[in-house]
C-alpha cells in the first residue's frame, strides 16, 4: 500500500490566511443590520468559514482528494467576494472594508493556487 502523505494544515499558509479572512468577516457582519442576521450576514459567514474549513478536512486526505478539498474552499472565496459585493452595494460595507477584504481573498485565492499546482 503507498504511503500517504498528509499535511498539517495548522502550519498551511492557505488555511492561517483562511482564518483571518473569517475573522475579518466576522467583524464586518457584526456592524450589518440587525434584519440582515439570518440572510446575507449568515450567508456570508458560512461561506467564510467554508474557506479554511474545506482546507483542514481535505488535509487528511490524498493529494487528489486534498485537491478537491482545495477547489471547494477557493470556490467559497469567489462565492464570499460575490457576497462582499452585495453588501458593498446596500450600503452594508464602506469602500476601504470591501478593498482590504478583497485584497487579502485575492492573495489568498493565489496562493492556494499555487499550492494546489504543487499537490
Amino acid at each position: 500500500m503507498k504511503n500517504r502523505k498528509r499535511h498539517n494544515y495548522k502550519n498551511l499558509k492557505i488555511w492561517s490566511l483562511g482564518i483571518e479572512i473569517v475573522d475579518d468577516v466576522y467583524k464586518i457582519t457584526d456592524l450589518f443590520p440587525k434584519e440582515e442576521k439570518f440572510g446575507l450576514v449568515s450567508q456570508i459567514n458560512r461561506c467564510s468559514v467554508s474557506i479554511p474549513s474545506n482546507i483542514a478536512e481535505g488535509s487528511s486526505r490524498t493529494d487528489k482528494s486534498f485537491s478537491h478539498f482545495i477547489d471547494v474552499s477557493l470556490g467559497s472565496s469567489f462565492e464570499l467576494e460575490t457576497q462582499l459585493i452585495i453588501a458593498f452595494k446596500r450600503n452594508y460595507i464602506t469602500n476601504t472594508q470591501i478593498k482590504k477584504i478583497e485584497d487579502k481573498i485575492a492573495e489568498f485565492q493565489k496562493m492556494t493556487m499555487s499550492f494546489q499546482n504543487k499537490l
